[in-house]
């Protein structure tokens, strides 16, 4: 009977993937036409434990984390006699929409993750979860994060002979784990995690239970949740939702967890809490779902805030407000209604235009996002325009919309940031671009002004940004989020950048070429 459930579970789990996957698929592409985003995303890791129906619970929560990585996605289980993997290149959706790959997936517990690679190419080697066998045991590990002593660390095992299969940084955990001389599963997890450096929330597999794990500094998320009794890890709440079970808690930074088949949860802390934590203030700004709660607050309701703060800072005289969608609509509503100026939607999006990025030529290309970028003339036409967006990166995208807008009428544009300039590059999981390439590290305020073409611009300041958040004014002595993009002030040593640059941390790992 427990079979037959499981099974049907599993069917009805892949039809709604199949659903949620047409949906995401549209709104992505509309979204990714009208906007690209200038940063990608880190990754999603989702685990649970005392269910039969642990992998389809596992796949609709990767898809609900599905913003957090688009190039691959990954499930591993346990069925207390063996572990059972599935990792491919694609969305969840793609993937795990078909109820006999779910089926072969069996067991109680199961992890998975969806990945945007950050730390090695995107082949299917670098696909998590990964997955080793060790003395009478076996670890799947699903990462969220970047180490920033993995190149040191990697060298010194080589030497000592290990073997990687992989160019993730995500494999040191199985080689340092593997290493141990500790006989519990725990206390070898936690041994190697004494020895990195760096951002990580960490969904692990073992015989044992499901062990989850955040940095000492909190710079990745990591979640606690149950369903009906079984322990759920979980990099945001929103993937709670999705499968209607209840948050419990923030793993604490530092933190262990381990979630047993009858849904006891012990905790170890593994780092002693000798500083506040500094959780990645992007989180709050561009990544988690609106519809995610972090540290109590809601994150649509803090977006708000910011726009509503980036009003009282910087007001201009103007007829509307209008977002660049998606990710600029939240600060852009908190912004008119805290000046009292209308909210319109200054750009349509088409759902329904094919892909422009393979077109051969630039023209096409161009001609291809024209048409779904798609300005509102009847809005706009002959109006001052207050634009809004979460962050400006490289300003490519920024310039080109202005210009749009101005084409279809628009008489001034006043461009506002939720967010203060972007200075300096992340080495904790976002894929940032170099220092070089940041427009704010590069130029003034009135040059990057004057670069996209706009009337006036302004940026949220960063005491603006911490009030905004109710964490304000900052304290530079404990800042309460790790805002190093900002200020340049990182929370870990930066072991592998040395005195280089950022190249100097992405050298070629293997010589195997793989074309999948």
């Amino acid at each position: 009977m427990a079979h037959q459930s499981a099974t049907d579970f599993a069917e009805r789990a892949a039809r709604r993937l199949t659903r949620l996957g047409r949906r995401y698929r549209r709104q992505a592409e509309a979204a990714r036409q009208i906007a690209p985003r200038a940063l990608n995303e880190e990754c999603g890791v989702f685990g649970i434990i005392g269910t039969p129906d642990a992998a389809a619970l596992t796949a609709l929560g990767l898809h609900a984390l599905q913003h957090r990585g688009q190039e691959a996605a990954g499930i591993a289980s346990y069925d207390g006699a063996a572990f059972r993997t599935e990792r491919h290149l694609g969305l969840v959706s793609d993937n795990f929409s078909d109820a006999s790959v779910l089926a072969r997936l069996k067991g109680v517990a199961a992890i998975g993750h969806t990945r945007y690679s950050t730390q090695g190419e995107t082949v299917l080697k670098n696909v998590q979860p990964l997955y080793a066998d060790l003395d009478r045991n076996g670890i799947a590990i699903a990462h969220n994060g970047n180490l920033t002593n993995a190149r040191k660390l990697r060298a010194e095992l080589v030497q000592r002979g290990c073997i990687f299969q992989s160019t993730s940084d995500s494999e040191l955990f199985l080689h340092l784990t593997a290493r141990s001389h500790h006989l519990l599963m725990v206390d070898k997890v936690i041994d190697a995690l004494k020895q990195v450096e760096g951002a990580y929330a960490l969904a692990i597999l073992t015989k044992d239970g499901l062990i989850g794990a955040r940095d000492p500094v909190g710079i990745r998320p990591l979640i606690l949740g149950d369903l009906n009794g079984a322990p759920i890890l979980a990099s945001e709440t929103c993937a709670l939702d999705l499968i209607g079970a209840r948050f419990v808690r923030d793993i604490r930074p530092g933190e262990v967890v381990i979630c047993r088949e009858s849904g006891e949860v012990e905790s170890r802390q593994a780092f002693p809490q000798t500083t506040p934590a500094r959780p990645c203030i992007f989180e709050l700004i561009y990544f988690a779902r609106p519809n995610s709660v972090v540290d109590g607050k809601s994150v649509y309701q803090l977006r708000k805030s910011l726009g509503a703060r980036l009003a009282v800072e910087a007001p201009a005289k103007a007829d509307m407000v209008a977002p660049i969608p998606d990710s600029g609509v939240p600060a852009a509503i908190g912004y008119a209604q805290a000046s009292g100026l209308p909210y319109e939607m200054a750009l349509i999006r088409s759902h329904f235009v094919g892909r422009t990025f393979i077109e051969p030529e630039q023209r096409i290309r161009e001609a291809g996002v024209a048409r779904k970028h798609s300005p509102n003339r009847g809005a706009i036409e002959g109006k001052r325009i207050i634009l809004i967006d979460d962050s400006i990166v490289r300003g490519t995208t920024s310039r080109k919309i202005v210009q749009m807008l101005r084409n279809a009428g628009a008489r001034e544009v006043h461009m506002r940031v939720a967010c203060p300039p972007i200075l300096y590059p992340d080495f904790y999981g976002i894929d940032t671009p170099s220092r070089e390439e940041l427009i704010a590290a590069q130029m003034s305020v009135d040059e990057i002004r004057a670069e996209i073409g706009v009337d006036s611009l302004a940026f949220l300041s960063l005491d603006g940004l911490y009030e905004a958040f109710g964490k304000g004014p900052r304290d530079k002595a404990a800042p309460a989020f790790t805002d190093h993009c900002f200020t340049g002030d990182y929370p870990t040593r930066l072991t592998d950048l040395g005195e280089t640059q950022r190249s100097a941390m992405i050298e070629q790992l293997s010589l195997l070429a793989e074309t999948s």
